[in-house]
């Protein structure tokens, strides 16, 4: 039995002004990424994947079209709703990390739960669980300046785990770390996806890394050109 469908794009289009003249970046997509998917979006620079990935986690809005996470259509939203949605149901992972470096792993762990009601306690607790996933408990009190690239990639990703997103989007996570480091990180995904049922959409140019995703897909000149189920790495 298929999984339920968490994401569905239905005719999405996204287009740009630059002065005078009106640049199309994606064209009439539809798309849907069932709960539990750990998907691949490759293409190259300037194919839309990042435009596409940035819709897929409410950081934009299309021109046109309908976007739906669940039972949210998320298109519809004002920026203000949309900021609230993606708080309680996305976690980001990009390339930089994008980590305080006068926090500790923690308190950066910390940081999306200063958002919600939770107790100092329970946020605590949540903190510990998030970096324990990630196999950096022994880290916690450590800055980013003292971790290694692949370690603060590790607290990223626990960053984004740590309110219990429904989808995980990820862009070019592995584009700063050496292929060893890379394929620790991509792991940890794959187990994220494979044993606590996170979907995960992850943009990347990297043949190797698309490898451990469950399904690829692929893009030029803002529309997908071929879609097709992978055996995992």
């Amino acid at each position: 039995m298929s999984a339920p469908t968490l994401v569905s794009i239905r005719n999405v289009s996204k287009r740009y002004q630059r002065g005078k003249q009106s640049v199309e970046v994606l064209q009439n997509l539809d798309l849907d990424i069932g709960q539990g998917e750990f998907i691949a979006l490759m293409g190259p620079s300037g194919s839309g994947k990042t435009t596409l990935l940035n819709l897929i986690g409410g950081l934009d809005h299309p021109s046109t079209g309908e976007i739906r996470v669940g039972s949210e259509r998320i298109d519809s939203l004002s920026d203000g709703k949309l900021a609230k949605w993606r708080a309680r149901h996305v976690g980001f992972v990009f390339q930089f990390y994008n980590l305080m470096p006068m926090l500790s792993a923690e308190r950066n762990v910390e940081l999306p739960l200063l958002l919600t009601s939770l107790s100092s306690a329970q946020r605590k607790r949540n903190v510990a669980a998030a970096l324990t996933v990630v196999g950096l408990a022994d880290r916690a009190r450590h800055k980013p300046s003292e971790l290694s690239g692949g370690q603060a990639q590790r607290v990223a990703i626990a960053r984004a785990l740590v309110a219990d997103p429904t989808l995980l989007v990820c862009d070019e996570p592995t584009g700063d770390l050496d292929r060893h480091t890379a394929d620790e990180i991509l792991g940890l995904l794959q187990a994220l996806n494979r044993e606590h049922g996170k979907t995960i959409v992850m943009v990347t140019h990297d043949p190797k890394a698309a490898e451990y995703a469950s399904r690829q897909l692929h893009m030029d000149k803002g529309a997908l050109i071929d879609a097709g189920a992978i055996n995992a790495a």
